[in-house]
């Protein structure tokens, strides 16, 4: 394959989309022949910095290239760690470059955008002559098993809650509802306060409430979510931010709670099934969310908004509704990755049904041997073992949990084994470094909810 000039080698492809070029393997190929050094730095409100050191030609025939390369990682780190002052030494010509692309009404105006209004300051890109020092802020995050507590988490398609006692779930339920289209804030307050009192019904009492939701979340109040991708801003303002705040003291008083990424959920739900740190949490469902737990089990504070992340170099690409770019995670690893390559496989899904109700389609096909389903899922796993690899490249994590309504059933088990595949054959460097798994089938569906519950810590 050929992108911008570079050759890319690929074995493994996705047999529904033989056009994917992996981004990562680009990476690779573009820094064979690149000599000038870059380097490219994110700086976050709360003075967090993370550093990219890396090359680019600099020459006039590899221009573009220079700018597609550059332009990707930046949007990576982005997403990845979160930030609204973007640092480049090495190229004034870059930084022009990317000053261009990212600003209002610029290719990349919704980065810009998003990243202003989630830090509250006035999105920059500037040159120097070198960028800051890297610097981190982990923090230890929820495994509080004491005493009984609520586990709620906010999906596009459904709401998961959990009662649980001194770590045990004793009672779980998950209700479809539908937050990304509608646009009435008590919609959205009503489905998580019904939520927790079913729960609660299940328990002499509630000592604390845990939240794992889709979004960015700074002192548990909602900054910017898709789940309340239709309210209105004076709306969203006045009733969303503190929702879940509010929906919690409401109906128990004064209880201790803690409202947290889903990604960093899913994350520590990984941590806490195997028993391990280093662990990176994928939750396939409605969007790809995507946290981190480290080496020493404590959360980055990084973004981890991996949906937003672009893990295929096809200019064919899947464009996202809502950001608008194209190539970007949440095509590759949601219920929208299944939807995409439904027809491919020669499989027609019904009009007028959910995004849901159109994977509950494709996966109760999987209940018939050789199904024309199974190449979804092949596909998904070669997109998977690719993806893996470049996010490696950024986390260095040791273990992979799978979560989700994706990864539920028979497809899981393929997605998994088909991207263990792609590590071996394509990667075979690493791929004895990377240990994807599943939880059990409850905890596929569930687990984020129970690693909610141990979110709060009580008080003395």
């Amino acid at each position: 394959m050929k992108h911008l000039g570079i050759e890319v080698p690929v074995t493994y492809a996705p047999e529904l989309d033989p056009g994917f070029i992996p981004l990562g393997k680009f990476y690779a190929a573009f820094l064979e022949s690149a000599a000038q050094p870059l380097d490219i730095a994110v700086e976050r409100s709360n003075g967090q910095v993370a550093v990219y050191r890396t090359r680019i030609h600099a020459t006039p025939d590899m221009e573009q290239a220079d700018c597609y390369y550059v332009e990707r990682i930046i949007k990576t780190m982005l997403w990845l760690y979160g930030g609204y002052k973007v640092y480049i030494s090495g190229s004034e010509k870059i930084c022009e470059q990317m000053r261009a692309l990212y600003c209002a009404g610029g290719q990349q105006d919704f980065d810009f955008d998003y990243m202003s209004n989630v830090f509250e300051h006035p999105f920059e890109i500037i040159s120097c002559s070198e960028v800051p020092q890297e610097k981190g802020d982990p923090k230890a995050i929820g495994r509080h098993l004491d005493g009984c507590r609520i586990g709620f988490d906010a999906g596009g398609s459904d709401r998961k809650v959990s009662a649980v006692i001194n770590g045990e779930p004793v009672f779980s339920e998950e209700v479809v509802w539908f937050p990304k289209t509608n646009s009435d804030p008590d919609y959205h307050y009503d489905g998580i306060v019904a939520a927790l009192k079913s729960a609660a019904e299940h328990m002499p009492r509630v000592d604390a409430v845990g939240v794992s939701s889709a979004g960015v979340y700074i002192n548990n109040r909602t900054m910017n979510a898709s789940l309340f991708l239709q309210v209105p801003k004076d709306a969203f303002d006045a009733k969303v931010k503190d929702i879940y705040i509010r929906a919690i003291t409401d109906t128990f008083g004064d209880v201790p709670y803690a409202v947290a990424n889903d990604g960093d959920v899913s994350a520590l739900a990984g941590a806490m099934n195997l028993g391990e740190n280093n662990v990176l949490g994928i939750a396939m469902g409605t969007s790809e969310a995507v946290g981190y737990v480290d080496t020493e089990g404590r959360i980055t504070g990084w973004l981890n908004e991996l949906a937003f992340v672009p893990v295929d170099a096809s200019p064919a690409a899947m464009r996202d509704e809502w950001s608008g770019d194209i190539g970007c995670g949440v095509k590759y690893f949601s219920q929208d990755a299944v939807i995409k390559l439904a027809p491919a496989a020669g499989i027609r899904l019904a009009d007028g049904l959910s995004p849901a109700e159109k994977l509950k389609a494709v996966q109760a096909l999987m209940d018939v041997p050789n199904s024309p389903a199974e190449a979804i899922y092949r596909s998904i796993g070669v997109y998977l073992g690719h993806a893996l690899a470049l996010y490696h490249h950024f986390y260095g994590f040791k273990h992979v949990l799978l979560l989700g309504r994706v990864m539920s059933g028979r497809g899981g088990d393929i997605i998994l084994d088909t991207a263990k595949s792609v590590l071996a054959g394509e990667y075979p460097e690493i791929a004895g470094q990377i240990f994807p798994t599943l939880p059990d089938e409850k905890a596929r569906r569930v687990g984020q909810s129970v690693a909610a519950a141990s979110l709060p810590e009580l008080r003395g």
